[in-house]
């Protein structure tokens, strides 16, 4: 799914964690210089890329909640995943701030600072791994293309019983738009049959559907393969082993009303 915090559609926060991921491995790297040869210089330059690494790291989180929040999958195995990522990375930002405190009254680097960052390192790459996890796997701030040139389609709308989610010519064949209702996440595609409306959930892990692939009515969630029907909303191949829910739409006047049942 686009990543909300972007430029050009480039997503932000895989761009700004190489800063904290290089300074606070420097800074383990020139506190261990200091550490073993004595000199204070290393020690001094240990210092100002321990400052750097906590600017940035706090620099990068904020992309990163914006997309964990607004472009993570809500009731997935990548929320989870996104979850534990941001706790170990709050962990290493919290040990290096500890060693930036207690290196203050210090002219030498000692061996309780260099087994903190040893650790805050050590968190960092399983941080990492995650987190390269849900781009690669995931596919967390991945722009969607289509044919023709078709670019991501997303709205947000008011809970109503009928509601305008397109224009007739709005899609192109096999191009998908998600659209958030309240709490619902509903894709509009446009299949060889006509046009269909469906949950942006997976049964199996919760992926994006809107970001996976619309053939010949059946869709293909991104991250494991599982295939839906987009009229019926049943599985026509695993790992998924339930349906999706399947929405009316009308045609009229050149758009599309997606027809709820409103509570209340």
């Amino acid at each position: 799914m686009r990543s909300k915090a972007h430029f050009k559609s480039h997503p932000l926060h895989p761009i700004l964690v190489a800063f904290p991921i290089a300074f606070f491995i420097g800074t383990l790297i020139f506190d261990a210089l200091a550490f073993t040869t004595g000199d204070t210089a290393f020690a001094l330059t240990g210092r100002h890329l321990n400052i750097a690494g906590i600017a940035g790291a706090l620099l990068a989180a904020v992309p990163g909640l914006v997309d964990f929040i607004y472009t993570v999958p809500p009731k997935s195995s990548a929320k989870k995943r996104g979850a534990k990522h941001g706790i170990l990375n709050v962990l290493v930002l919290g040990i290096f701030v500890f060693v930036l405190a207690y290196r203050q009254d210090l002219q030498q680097v000692d061996g309780i600072m260099l087994v903190a960052e040893l650790a805050g390192v050590a968190l960092l790459t399983v941080a990492g791994w995650m987190g390269g996890t849900l781009v690669h796997r995931n596919q967390i701030g991945v722009d969607i293309r289509y044919a023709g040139a078709g670019k991501w389609s997303e709205e947000y709308h008011e809970e109503k019983k009928e509601i305008k989610v397109a224009l007739v010519t709005e899609l192109l064949l096999n191009q998908m738009k998600l659209v958030h209702v309240k709490d619902k996440r509903i894709v509009i595609g446009k299949t060889e049959r006509g046009f269909v409306a469906f949950d942006d959930h997976c049964t199996h892990r919760g992926g994006s559907l809107a970001g996976g692939s619309l053939i010949c009515g059946t869709v293909q969630c991104p991250w494991h393969g599982s295939q839906f029907d987009c009229v019926t909303g049943g599985v026509k191949s695993g790992p998924a082993q339930e349906s999706i829910k399947v929405y009316e739409l009308e045609e009229r006047e050149g758009a599309l009303y997606l027809k709820l049942q409103v509570s209340g």
